[in-house]
């Protein structure tokens, strides 16, 4: 499986396992969309 230059798709990405998650996409080069409930913690 290639783990960079995609493009990732989490829920829940604004704490816990789905910012985690979003973090490590990010080092390896990948675009990461993040949705969740959490407006102010989304934008942080």
């Amino acid at each position: 499986m290639r783990v960079n230059d995609n493009t990732v798709l989490i829920t829940g990405g604004s704490s816990g396992i789905g910012l985690a998650l979003a973090k490590r996409f990010l080092k390896f080069d990948n675009k990461v969309i993040i949705v969740g409930r959490d407006a102010p913690k989304l934008k942080k």
